[in-house]
């Protein structure tokens, strides 16, 4: 039997390794057209909606995220679809630890309020709901993920950027291996609650393990040096990003893993896609071992 999902923001991190995963796994693939502003056409016949949709650079979430929220609900009534959206940290606050779906959510900033008030909308509107949670995201591609704008933004000068403790333990997600997962979930979504909050445990380091893990792949010593947040604060009233950023500094020294114990039980053979790989996948092209054998080339490991 054919199975649809439609993809919102296919160019997107979470979009553009969704639409692969389910592809590969054999399922028609839809992606959702923004300039026709009619997404339950688009959602006709579908069976699974992934919302890949984020304002950029947290362009007015209180506002842009309610708009998208009330979309893709109508969507899902109309068609019947489960929808599949990629949850953060942001709910629990500055609670350090392991996370899981028992920690609660008790947000004292902006955004991590209006993840809550959005989730609670899908579940206020009954609608079939995976929320696959997870920390940062890494994507292989960059596409504006933090490790390739800002902790790696000077590794050609031997540099790995910290944001915060380069000790503290941070919750990563490989977005390949998440959107892996959300496939695998969305095949037994059936079996699965009408809303379901399901950790994605990914990786867990913190700056200087990345930095060892570079150091080994790259055949030398990096540096770790600090983010300059005293630029953001200057810069804050007059650049919506930096504002932002600001708010969120705290997960950067908040120590926190995310559990495993959830998605081990309802996928016990999911195997993630090794440290060591992800680590390499970090690098620009021309450092990464990896894409060097592909093409042919030898591998830049040493100056």
């Amino acid at each position: 039997m054919t199975k649809t999902v439609l993809i919102l923001g296919g160019n997107g991190k979470i979009g553009s390794h969704s639409a692969d995963a389910f592809w590969n796994a054999g399922w028609d693939v839809r992606h959702y057209d923004r300039a026709s502003n009619d997404m339950t056409k688009a959602a006709a016949g579908v069976d699974v909606i992934v919302n890949g949709l984020n304002p950029p650079a947290y362009d007015n979430w209180q506002k842009n995220i309610p708009k998208i929220t009330s979309q893709v609900i109508a969507a899902a009534k109309a068609s019947g679809a489960t929808v599949i959206v990629p949850g953060n940290i942001y709910n629990y606050g500055n609670c350090p630890g392991i996370l899981d779906e028992n920690t609660p959510q008790v947000a004292h900033t902006i955004k991590g309020k209006v993840r809550i008030a959005m989730e609670q909308r899908y579940r206020d509107a009954g609608i079939p709901t995976i929320i696959l949670r997870a920390g940062n995201f890494i994507d292989p591609n960059g596409n504006g993920d933090f490790m390739s704008l800002v902790m790696l933004r000077d590794i050609k000068r031997d540099k790995v950027t910290s944001l915060g403790d380069p000790k503290a333990m941070q919750a990563y997600a490989y977005v390949p291996d998440w959107a892996r997962a959300a496939v695998e979930l969305a095949e037994m979504r059936k079996d699965l609650p009408a809303f379901a909050d399901i950790p994605f445990p990914g990786h867990s380091f913190s700056t200087l393990d990345l930095r060892e893990s570079l150091s080994a792949i790259l055949g030398r010593s990096l540096k770790i040096v600090r983010f300059p947040w005293w630029f953001m604060t200057l810069a804050a009233p007059f650049w919506t990003l930096a504002s932002e950023m600001r708010e969120m500094r705290y997960l950067s020294d908040m120590p926190h893993q995310i559990s495993g114990e959830r998605l081990a039980q309802l996928l016990p053979g999911f195997v993630a896609t090794p440290m060591e790989t992800v680590a390499a996948n970090c690098l620009p092209a021309d450092l990464n071992p990896n894409q060097a054998m592909r093409s042919g080339q030898q591998p830049v490991l040493a100056k």
